[in-house]
């Protein structure tokens, strides 16, 4: 396995070699963290399946790590942690209480362990694509806003364009994702359940949750973010 897993890795780094794009570093350190990390969690939830009152802390750990990230990726913002934070309970908390009021899923750790870990990923995900395509457009539209601010429009008004259309774009893989479901891809909660035991349409069934799922989480966090972001108080520029 090491073996095959290197192999695929030095594709991946050649490819970025020959192309002169400079991520090599980052895409071998994350793939180092990425085998530790799931060495790691793969021993913590023995012990959270077996003591399912810990789940709640195990969703805290994801909610963090998961704010962190997204957060260091929208530096040019103010108060982007919080906003982040924000956004990413809003939207794992609604979609996590609709799976298991209903329930779409059985009420166990077992399944609010993996429903939260994918749902918080997705919010997080949804956070650093919205949020980056904010502020490049603020970057690149400067002087729209400008324009619009003064003919006497809010910042809210001057940006509003901006963020409709960030948010679109930030949505567009998770919907390309489930349009494409089946035909294109055979995706992880898919695969993983198959090859876990469950027959194809308790499978499909489980993938069909967790894609809706992740719609919902990403728009919610999406839609917030954009909100929270979308009064700024200062137009970013080439030198922020």
């Amino acid at each position: 396995m090491t073996a095959g897993l290197g192999g695929l890795l030095a594709v991946a780094v050649i490819c970025l070699t020959v192309a002169r794009v400079p991520l090599r570093r980052a895409m071998v350190t994350a793939a180092a963290r990425a085998v530790a990390q799931l060495a790691l969690v793969g021993l913590a939830l023995r012990g959270v399946l077996a003591a399912p009152a810990t789940t709640i802390a195990v969703l805290a750990v994801m909610l963090t790590v998961a704010t962190l990230t997204a957060t260091g990726r929208l530096t040019g913002f103010p108060h982007a942690g919080r906003v982040v934070l924000t956004a990413c309970t809003v939207g794992a908390a609604v979609t996590l209480g609709i799976i298991f009021a209903v329930p779409l899923l059985d009420r166990s750790a077992r399944y609010l362990v993996a429903a939260g870990g994918i749902v918080i990923g997705g919010a997080m995900t949804a956070c650093t694509l919205t949020g980056r395509r904010l502020f490049d457009a603020m970057v690149r539209r400067r002087a729209e806003v400008e324009a619009w601010l003064a003919l006497g429009a809010t910042p809210r008004q001057a940006v509003a364009d901006l963020t409709r259309t960030a948010v679109r774009e930030a949505l567009l893989p998770a919907v390309d994702q489930t349009r494409t479901v089946g035909l294109v891809t055979l995706p992880g909660a898919f695969v993983g359940a198959l090859l876990g035991g469950a027959s194809p349409t308790d499978a499909a069934r489980f993938q069909l949750v967790v894609l809706v799922a992740l719609l919902t989480a990403e728009t919610l966090a999406a839609v917030i973010l954009a909100w929270l972001f979308g009064a700024p108080t200062h137009i970013p520029d080439q030198n922020t």
